[in-house]
């Protein structure tokens, strides 16, 4: 079948009918923007003079920003499936890459196409493909040529548009674009590009100007466990002229995510069903970005961990809000939509629904958020303090984020914190131990 073909027959099965409400009961559509590799910083609207992102920050200003989001577990894989599940990575059994979800825990497009729903995905699955054309739960609009987030986004973009033309108005859709972007920043580390491109110093001055700045701890390392002490992702030998090409370079990708993020906002609100849509926007990790010396992923610092999450939807969404104290995390996104969809969550979720605090309301919250890191490492962050346990490692880490936000000091050893360690590792073990581990986590 022609991939023009493929593409049409794709979504008029995506528009096929389900189950149709009095448009006076029925609940919201849902747009989920899922992008990968994102720093939580790389925003114009959170203050980077370094990028422009337009169309990001018009939903952010539209819409609610929680600031202290945090992903599940560093990895484009295992993050995901917390997103679609609303379980922690050791219970999806996704504990690394390309590792499926377990099949006994259904995943969101499973749970809200049983009640109603019209589930369509597009992009990026990595569950445990990366680029599948079928998987449960969703009718798959597949994404085909050749190569990544700089030729594929935009296909996903157009793919959107051209659903929104087609879909039925019966029913309320559930749609996922997943955006790769700014991920191809990824293959400049594995292949390790910057040396190949830049020396040492780059000589090209009309260039090294409008390089962005340095972040303050990028010559920093802590003392770490030996996961993140020995790690590959640590290149020891850039300049930092060759840092701030990378970081430049990054900023470009963000900007070619905006691009599309801009192009299917416009879609939506050119369909006329912008007023009866959520639009939720968040990214599977961050990005190393030069911090700590590391690139890529993988680790809990906070430019791994912490990933942007805004929730936008006009009369049901506060415009404007910066939630800068609520701990919040990647398993919270299922039950939100859930309860936006008027629905109970699946069983044994493990998130909170974030739709109150959308709305200004002040509900009783969590005091901690845990992530899971490289299988064995386990980070738990409450308001004020970062504890960081890796399994048979007697390095540990304790940050002061008031104190220490860029994670310079590690105080683990300090008989002054051991009070402050002792809780934490207590909440990391209540925390587990109220968790159904899948039977038999699977290796790639």
């Amino acid at each position: 079948m022609k991939r023009r073909d493929l593409l049409r027959t794709s979504i008029a099965a995506a528009s096929a009918p389900l189950i149709s409400l009095p448009r006076s009961r029925r609940p919201p559509n849902f747009l989920f923007l899922l992008v990968d590799q994102l720093h939580i910083d790389a925003l114009s609207a959170y203050g980077c003079p370094w990028v422009r992102t337009p169309n990001i920050d018009r939903l952010i200003q539209s819409g609610v920003s929680f600031r202290q989001s945090y992903c599940t577990n560093p990895l484009c894989s295992p993050a995901r499936s917390s997103l679609l599940t609303g379980r922690m990575p050791v219970e999806t059994g996704v504990v690394n890459n390309g590792i499926p979800i377990d099949e006994s825990i259904p995943n969101v497009g499973q749970w809200l196409g049983r009640h109603g729903y019209q589930t369509v995905y597009c992009g990026k699955w990595h569950l445990p493909q990366t680029w599948q054309e079928s998987f449960s739960g969703f009718h798959v609009i597949p994404v085909l040529g050749e190569g990544e987030g700089d030729m594929k986004d935009p296909l996903v973009a157009l793919a959107w548009e051209a659903y929104l033309r087609q879909r039925s108005p019966e029913k309320p859709f559930f749609f996922v674009g997943s955006l790769l972007q700014p991920h191809d920043i990824c293959f400049w580390a594995i292949q390790d590009y910057i040396p190949q491109l830049v020396p040492k110093r780059i000589p090209f001055e009309n260039l090294v100007r409008p390089l962005p700045d340095l972040p303050p701890n990028v010559h920093s390392r802590p003392p770490a466990p030996k996961l993140i002490a020995e790690a590959p992702w640590t290149p020891r030998d850039r300049s930092d002229e060759q840092w701030r090409f990378y970081i430049y370079c990054y900023y470009r990708m963000v900007e070619m995510l905006d691009a599309d993020v801009g192009r299917m906002l416009d879609a939506l609100e050119a369909s006329g069903a912008a007023g009866d849509t959520v639009v939720i926007f968040t990214s599977d990790h961050g990005e190393g970005l030069g911090r700590h010396g590391h690139v890529q992923k993988h680790f809990p610092y906070e430019e791994a961990a912490k990933v942007p999450l805004v929730i936008s939807s006009p009369g049901r969404v506060s415009p404007n809000l910066r939630n800068n104290t609520h701990l919040v995390s990647g398993v919270d996104v299922v039950s939100t939509i859930c309860d936006f969809a008027g629905i109970p969550a699946p069983p044994n979720v493990r998130g909170l629904s974030l739709k109150p605090l959308c709305e200004g309301k002040s509900p009783a919250w969590r005091d901690f958020v845990v992530t899971e890191a490289q299988q064995v490492g386990r980070m738990v962050r409450t308001k004020r303090y970062k504890y960081v346990s890796y399994q048979d490692d007697p390095v540990k880490q304790l940050f002061d984020l008031e104190a220490d936000p860029w994670e310079m000091n590690n105080l683990y050893g300090r008989s002054q914190y051991a009070g402050v360690v002792a809780d934490h590792h207590k909440l990391l073990e209540e925390f587990e131990a109220g968790l159904i581990p899948a039977q038999k986590p699977r290796a790639r």
